[in-house]
C-alpha cells in the first residue's frame, strides 16, 4: 500500500509532523512517501494523508491546490485531512480553518484533525509580528505528539484492515 503524506508548511512545524505521520505509518509497514504540496502530483498512491499549516485562519495555497488540482483522483481513494495551527492552552482559535468544510464535502476523508500548532515569533516577518501581538498570541511548541502518533497509528491500522494486511 503506498501512501503519501503530504503538506504545506510556512515555518516547519507542519514538516516535522508529517514527517512523525509518515515515520509511524513506515514502521506499522506502509509504503510511504512524506512530501511537500507544492508542486506535487498525485498519481500512485493507493492513499492520501493530506495536511496544512493554518494561516489567517486558512490551509496554505500549496494544499488548496493540490487538492483542486487532484479532486477528481482524491475522490477515488483513502484520504485523510490534518490541519496544524491553534496555540495556547487551551488551543486557540478553535474549529476548522476556513474553507475546509467544502473540502470535506467533496473528497469526503475518513477524518479532518486538527492539531495544536507552534509560534515562534522570532521567525515572523513585520506584518505576521504586528497580528499575533494584536492577538495576544502566545509563543511556544503547543504539538502534542502522542496525539499525532495516536492517530498516525489510527490511520495506519485503517489502512492496513482495509489491504488485508492485519
Amino acid at each position: 500500500m503506498k501512501v503519501l503524506v503530504g503538506y504545506a508548511s510556512k515555518y516547519g512545524a507542519t514538516d516535522t509532523i508529517a514527517h512523525q505521520i509518515g515515520g509511524v505509518l513506515a514502521e506499522l509497514g506502509l509504503d510511504v512517501r512524506v512530501a511537500t504540496l507544492d508542486g506535487a502530483k498525485a498519481d500512485g498512491y493507493d492513499a492520501y494523508v493530506i495536511g496544512s499549516a493554518i494561516y489567517a485562519g486558512n490551509w496554505l495555497k500549496a494544499a488548496r491546490r493540490f487538492i483542486e488540482q487532484n479532486r477528481d483522483e482524491l475522490m477515488r481513494k483513502r484520504v485523510w485531512f490534518f490541519s496544524s495551527g491553534p496555540i495556547g492552552r487551551p488551543p486557540k482559535p478553535e474549529g476548522e480553518p476556513a474553507g475546509m468544510e467544502d473540502y470535506v464535502f467533496e473528497i469526503q476523508p475518513e477524518q479532518h484533525v486538527v492539531f495544536t500548532g507552534k509560534l515562534e515569533k522570532e521567525h515572523l516577518n513585520l506584518l505576521e509580528k504586528a497580528m499575533v501581538s494584536a492577538f495576544h498570541a502566545p509563543e511556544g511548541d503547543f504539538r502534542d505528539w502522542e496525539a499525532i502518533r495516536r492517530w498516525a497509528i489510527e490511520v495506519g491500522d485503517a489502512l492496513k484492515l482495509k489491504a488485508g494486511a492485519v
